[in-house]
């Protein structure tokens, strides 16, 4: 490509297979060669106008170019329509590379708009045309994207099996991007299962590959992003030691303290780094992130004011784009936000209050537009926790929400999210009406809870009373109940009542 660039100069539209080659230099550009506007500039040869003369087979490729810029450029429904009307040829082209490709530009739009079933339908029918068309270090690519779009349905294992084929067959190879992805991937997998330390490993090890590829691609800055977002959550686990005991916190204080400083700082600066590459490739999507990371990283601080300005400029950003997870993102941190000030007494309570509940609401209808699972379920918690904090008669509302909340977050790992989840559980158990629960449960009203789940807000509501009772001793509950020490005070820590 090289070579052919530096006799040329530019994209030759007078070259033999000129459409063709457009096409190919659009999946080097987003490989990582040069830059869209080497694209962009090749399809001034192909205006719309002077389509209309082209063979349907060079109208096909020019379309997949053109929609990789679209793509590049965040207007995912223009694109999509490109790929989609390069698939309805399939018949008339008979180009399994061609087709390949079209359906794995489909995937990662889908996959950008939250629509994962259409996304993992579209990277199966790629993978299957590469695999048959033995193109095997393209089908492997196409591994690392469906990996991760298997992962965001709970399907782990099998992610993960795919994520070590393709890492085979890769990593001989200098797709830089790739081998990066699939390290990232490694890094978010981690980082859902808790397991902190390996996931900044990991998305250390995909920035030194893109870094191999170009040290400004705005994948080094998502996977910087990723770090700074670890760093605040080991940030919060280190907050959460030194508040945790006294008499503890006299002899460690001043080292955790120093630890939990450091920790920020790292995080700020990654996500300043990330910012920095971002604003050159003007991506909405990766700025946004790192203002809704960033606004966390202010709120865990207090800096409420701050909190809010990076979460009005990050719905800003998804605005533009229509970009619905980003902008339910964006609202959730505000919603947050308001909370914070009604449980410090900050400004108005009722205004604050007003905020609050119209924040978490239009998260949780933003979220609907996707299918993200974990931001569905996010937004609901929030939304109840939010019903919790201002309105006092709002118990059987909060309920309502939290069963639905935990429904979406079943069988997740117990990580930040799930911590927020059991949050609104202690405030809808302890907001409750006891009474009027166990008379609804007699009457056999029990909603679409299954037993166990029953069985759980059964230990939710009896457990504290004979802990008080017991004189808040564990070991007599456990005794007087026959069950284990670790259940009761699990089940006092799920509450809030006692230490982890």
């Amino acid at each position: 490509m090289d070579e052919y660039w530096n006799v040329v100069g530019r994209f030759d539209p007078h070259f033999p297979e000129a459409a063709p080659m457009l096409c190919y230099v659009a999946q080097w550009v987003d490989a990582g060669w040069r830059g869209i506007d080497v694209v962009q500039d090749g399809l001034g040869s192909f205006s719309k106008g002077n389509r209309q003369n082209l063979t349907l087979s060079d109208y096909a490729h020019v379309l997949m170019a053109e929609g990789v810029v679209w793509v590049h450029e965040e207007h995912i429904g223009r694109a999509l329509t490109n790929f989609s009307l390069v698939l309805s040829f399939r018949n008339e082209l008979q180009d399994p590379q061609l087709l390949a490709l079209a359906h794995f530009w489909s995937s990662r739009c889908h996959r950008k708009s939250g629509e994962y079933e259409s996304s993992l339908a579209h990277a199966g029918e790629a993978f299957r045309l590469a695999s048959d068309a033995a193109m095997e270090p393209m089908a492997a690519a196409m591994r690392v994207h469906e990996s991760w779009l298997l992962f965001q349905k709970g399907r782990t294992k099998e992610a993960l099996k795919l994520l070590s084929e393709a890492d085979l067959v890769l990593k001989e190879t200098d797709d830089f991007i790739t081998r990066g992805n699939i390290q990232s991937s490694y890094g978010r997998m981690y980082r859902r299962e808790g397991r902190y330390d390996l996931a900044l490993r990991h998305f250390a090890q995909a920035i030194d590959e893109y870094s191999q590829r170009d040290p400004a691609h705005r994948n080094l800055a998502r996977s910087l992003a990723n770090m700074g977002y670890v760093e605040r959550l080991i940030a919060l686990q280190m907050r959460k030691r030194i508040d945790a005991d006294a008499a503890q916190r006299r002899k460690s204080e001043p080292e955790l303290r120093h630890q939990y400083e450091a920790m920020r700082e790292k995080a700020l600066a990654h996500l300043d780094h990330a910012t920095q590459i971002y604003s050159i490739h003007s991506h909405h999507r990766g700025s946004g992130t790192v203002c809704v990371n960033r606004g966390h990283l202010h709120l865990d601080s207090g800096d409420l004011q701050k909190a809010d300005e990076e979460a009005r400029q990050a719905y800003a950003l998804g605005e533009q784009k229509k970009d619905y997870i980003l902008m339910a993102r964006a609202r959730l941190l505000e919603c947050m936000v308001e909370n914070t000030k009604l449980e410090e007494e900050i400004e108005d309570p009722a205004w604050v209050a007003h905020l609050a509940t119209e924040a978490a609401k239009e998260a949780s209808e933003l979220s609907k537009h996707t299918e993200n699972r974990r931001l569905q379920a996010r937004t609901l918690i929030w939304l109840g926790l939010t019903i919790c904090n201002t309105t006092p008669a709002g118990s059987d509302q909060a309920r309502e929400i939290y069963d639905h909340a935990a429904a979406l977050l079943k069988n997740e790992v117990q990580d930040h999210i799930w911590e927020d989840l059991q949050a609104l559980k202690a405030k809808v158990v302890k907001g409750g009406n006891v009474d009027a629960t166990l008379q609804a449960w007699s009457q056999g009203v029990v909603g679409d809870r299954t037993f166990q789940q029953l069985t759980e807000d059964f230990a939710d509501l009896i457990i504290p009373k004979i802990w008080d009772h017991e004189g808040r001793r564990v070991a007599r509950v456990a005794k007087r109940l026959s069950i284990s020490p670790k259940k009761v005070r699990r089940v006092l820590a799920r509450l809030g009542l006692h230490g982890a």
